[in-house]
């Protein structure tokens, strides 16, 4: 009798975990739902590639090409594939097509979470990292570079139109009587081709710069209490005369990454992962991916992400400095969430503050009330937990999942990825909580 896949790996293999999961645990209606066409060769089974998608991604292995490799050559890939072998086209479209149900995918596998005992909403932990674009910094250019560089290319484009008209009857005689002999030359087709991604990044640069003097005029205008159409015309007048920075850069490879500085102090094309994590579990409950490098404006839309997938809004939410403002502070509070908030980082070398006594002034500014929290017996035990609760889940993902950088393109595609991320990242604390007593690691081999 021929070997059976079934004997290959131990009982409690992660692999076998994830098959058990996608065959008997989820609700796959929706990306059964794509599939609607009748015609062309029938693609592989949704459950096969769903299973290979998600094992893949939790052990690191975020590469199509490398996906195909390992179902030739890896056993617990060839176990989880039934010895298929689809090749990476297909799994990459897949990983596309089905960006849309991930999120869905990920509350089904928080809800299990949930009833395996992991998920108790008291205390999330919020943070943030920069995640690497499928982009290199070396494609972006800025906005004062674009507008030489657009002048200096009509300029050689024309040259070259010129160039071309004047030699048509010669080449008309070197192709001979099958070619026309005005084919574009291939010198002009890529200046042309680099002059429309050229003009196509400076034009986005201009109506983002258009939109956000808009907002801010028109948010000044209602600050000084004019009526609708002041502010409109206040929005109007600045969208007009708005032009953007001299510094500001598109990337042509990804327009919608951004420049952002990493934690080692370099600059590469990323997008802004949010995690909120459960205290004790490092369950993530809401997530979501960004182009905006400042934290500050995401922490109240992962909130609400939380309180939508969980049902229920948690007891307490605790930030580092970089989410802190008075609007933050403000809305965890109206969500009726007890929140914890750094208001600005303390050195090493500084003596930690006393803790406060007496009754809180009533002159104190909503940041001087955050601090004070903060220095209290309760506020420093609450806010001291974020380290080990939040960025172990964010270390453990970008070691182990290699969630560091994205493989699509597109504020769209990231944001679908990073999801998928989350989801292996519970899906592989399920796995663990389900056989506490041999807790087994991804095989990669």
């Amino acid at each position: 009798m021929p070997p059976s896949l079934n004997e290959w790996l131990p009982e409690d293999h992660p692999a076998r975990f994830v098959s058990e999961l996608v065959d008997e645990m989820l609700d796959l209606t929706a990306v059964y739902a794509s599939y609607t066409e009748a015609s062309g060769a029938p693609p592989y089974h949704p459950r096969l590639m769903l299973k290979l998608l998600i094992y893949a991604y939790a052990s690191g292995v975020t590469s199509s090409r490398e996906i195909e490799r390992r179902c030739a050559t890896d056993v617990a890939f060839r176990f989880l594939s039934g010895n298929a072998a689809p090749d990476y086209r297909s799994i990459s479209r897949f990983r596309r097509r089905h960006l849309e149900t991930v999120k869905a995918l990920f509350v089904q596998v928080l809800r299990l979470c949930g009833k395996a005992g992991l998920v108790k909403l008291g205390r999330v932990a919020i943070d943030g990292t920069k995640v690497r674009a499928a982009a290199s910094r070396h494609k972006a250019m800025s906005y004062d570079r674009m507008v030489k560089r657009q002048t200096e290319l009509e300029a050689e484009v024309e040259a070259l139109l010129a160039d071309a008209e004047r030699t048509d009857a010669e080449e008309d005689e070197r192709f001979g009587s099958e070619h026309r002999g005005d084919e574009i030359p291939a010198e002009l087709a890529r200046r042309e081709s680099r002059l429309a991604k050229l003009r196509a990044a400076k034009e986005a640069l201009e109506t983002e710069a258009r939109e956000k003097a808009a907002a801010d005029a028109a948010e000044r205008a209602r600050a000084r209490g004019e009526n609708p159409e002041a502010q409109a015309g206040a929005a109007a007048r600045a969208a007009e005369a708005a032009t953007p920075r001299p510094k500001a850069q598109r990337n042509f490879t990804d327009p919608e990454s951004r420049i952002m500085k990493m934690a080692d102090g370099s600059f590469h094309q990323c997008f802004n992962g949010q995690v909120a994590a459960l205290a004790g579990t490092g369950v993530i409950v809401g997530a979501q991916m960004s182009n905006v490098a400042p934290d500050v404006t995401h922490l109240l839309g992962v909130l609400d992400d939380v309180i939508k997938n969980c049902e229920a809004t948690p007891r307490q939410a605790v930030a580092d400095a970089g989410y802190w403002s008075e609007a933050n502070a403000a809305g965890v509070a109206e969500r009726d969430v007890d929140g914890y908030i750094a208001t600005g980082r303390t050195k090493h070398s500084e003596p930690a503050a006393p803790a406060p006594r007496g009754r809180i002034p009533a002159s104190a500014t909503p940041k001087e009330r955050m601090a004070r929290k903060l220095r209290t017996k309760k506020g420093k035990a609450i806010y001291a937990r974020r380290k080990v609760d939040v960025e172990p889940v964010i270390g453990q993902m970008k070691g182990r999942q290699n969630a560091g950088r994205v493989r699509l393109r597109g504020l769209d595609g990231a944001s679908g990825e990073w999801l998928l991320h989350c989801l292996c990242h519970n899906v592989l604390k399920l796995h663990s909580s389900a056989r506490p007593a041999r807790p087994a690691r991804l095989a990669t081999s």
